[in-house]
C-alpha cells in the first residue's frame, strides 16, 4: 500500500473542513431566505386584508 504524504493529508482535511462549512452555511441561507419569503407573504396578506376593510 502506497504510503500518503503529510502536505497530502493535510490539504485533504482542510478542504473536507471548508465543503462541511460551505454545506452548513448553504443551510443555514436557505433557511433565512425561507423564513424571509414566509415574512413576505404573511405581511402582504395583512396588507391586503387591511385595506379591504
Amino acid at each position: 500500500m502506497q504510503k500518503v504524504s503529510k502536505e497530502y493529508l493535510l490539504l485533504f482535511n482542510a478542504i473536507t473542513d471548508a465543503e462541511e462549512s460551505l454545506r452548513r452555511l448553504q443551510a443555514k441561507l436557505i433557511d433565512a431566505q425561507q423564513k424571509a419569503e414566509e415574512l413576505f407573504i404573511s405581511d402582504g396578506d395583512a396588507d391586503s386584508g387591511a385595506r379591504n376593510i
